[in-house]
């Protein structure tokens, strides 16, 4: 049990990073498919969301059911490159049929990779800013923070929806190659690990980043805010401009992942900027472990393998229900997630037997007995 103990966190990171790094090499020798590995590469996106939720959620307090929509930020810009470099920077059929002659302006941005990158994380990190500011500002919190999080999910989604001849609208942007070419076939397979590999390292530094922040001054000060917001308020600290800048990065780590799932799924829709599946992000976090960051690698990893292997087939209507229950008996019972139960119930429960134990052995010994002078 000590192996979430201190740096044992890190340790079972690294496992994961090793077992991850492991599955290209599996693939060239035909003991696991491409798609185990595309599937898995979506996997280490959504675990960079999860990363992005437990910074504000899990050490800082503030509950967003909005996520989706940076997610969709970053996978949408990704998604324009990746049609423009398809349609050597022509307008596309959808905006044929939506009646538009010309590229519109916002896509030109996206005609350069090097646009596409600051796009992607500009455009977020202008977006949430100014969400922030003024709901932090008026010192906004707890479940009203959360419901305006959906409204403004809900009200993108819409936008997305109507703007039909720009977006696509429920289609979205589909039937798109990623960065590095196609990644399906046998002939692509090094295309695909190149990017896995990619995915991984980014994964890798965004951890790494996270795991410093939440050790620094700024982690201990967001460990405050989450335990006690009034009382860091009063302690001198502007509590409004570190939960805004906390709230700024994880919609910038979000983007990113959206930008990296694009390439692996091939296509982008507003379904991933809808509140369900906002929600299903912050349920990784719940289950894995929320406060620990590794907690939010393994529920993403987790979740998405057991929907990957239970969503199809007898069990596909059933899945939602099991996920929601999964997430209110961690919530009322477990809310540690895994890495609690682990960390510190396993061991609690072991010791709760030893002592008993150890108690029994104590009241069967026998009464020693003076011997007669």
């Amino acid at each position: 049990m000590k192996l979430l103990k201190k740096n044992g966190y890190n340790l079972c990171f690294t496992v994961i990073v090793i077992a991850l790094a492991l599955m290209p090499l599996l693939l060239l020798n035909g003991f696991v498919k491409s798609t185990t590995v595309l599937f898995l590469g979506k996997c280490m996106a959504f675990a960079i969301v999860a990363i992005g939720l437990d910074l504000i959620w899990g050490y800082t307090g503030i509950l967003s059911l909005g996520h989706g929509l940076y997610f969709c930020l970053g996978a949408y810009g990704m998604g324009m490159y990746l049609k423009m470099v398809e349609t050597h920077g022509k307008i596309t059929d959808f905006m044929q049929v939506g009646g538009l002659t010309e590229l519109p302006l916002i896509w030109k941005p996206f005609l350069s990779l090097p646009g596409t990158f600051l796009m992607i994380f500009l455009v977020p990190l202008v977006v949430s800013g100014l969400i922030g500011y003024f709901i932090f500002k008026n010192r906004v919190k707890g479940v009203y923070f959360s419901i305006i999080s959906q409204a403004l999910t809900w009200a993108a989604y819409s936008i997305f929806i109507a703007l039909s001849p720009y977006t696509n609208g429920n289609v979205g942007i589909s039937q798109i190659q990623s960065v590095l070419g196609s990644l399906r076939g046998p002939k692509n397979e090094g295309n695909l690990l190149a990017l896995f590999y990619v995915a991984l390292v980014v994964l890798i530094l965004i951890y790494a980043l996270s795991y410093f922040l939440v050790h620094t001054k700024f982690g201990k000060i967001l460990i405050a805010i989450r335990d006690g917001e009034n009382r860091t308020y009063f302690s001198g600290y502007c509590v409004s401009n570190y939960k805004n800048v906390i709230y700024m990065l994880s919609a910038i780590f979000a983007a990113v992942a959206g930008a990296l799932f694009v390439n692996f799924n091939g296509s982008i829709t507003p379904t991933q900027m809808s509140i369900t599946y906002s929600i299903t992000m912050v349920i990784w976090v719940a289950i894995g472990g929320r406060g620990t960051l590794i907690g939010a690698v393994i529920g993403a990893f987790l979740i998405n393998l057991c929907e990957y292997n239970l969503s199809s087939g007898s069990m596909a209507e059933s899945w939602q229900y099991i996920i929601g229950l999964l997430f209110v008996i961690t919530i009322l019972f477990f809310k540690g997630g895994i890495v609690g139960i682990v960390k510190d119930q396993i061991p609690a429960l072991l010791q709760k037997r030893r002592s008993r134990a150890e108690k029994e052995g104590r009241d069967h010994q026998p009464i020693p007995v003076k011997a007669e002078e």
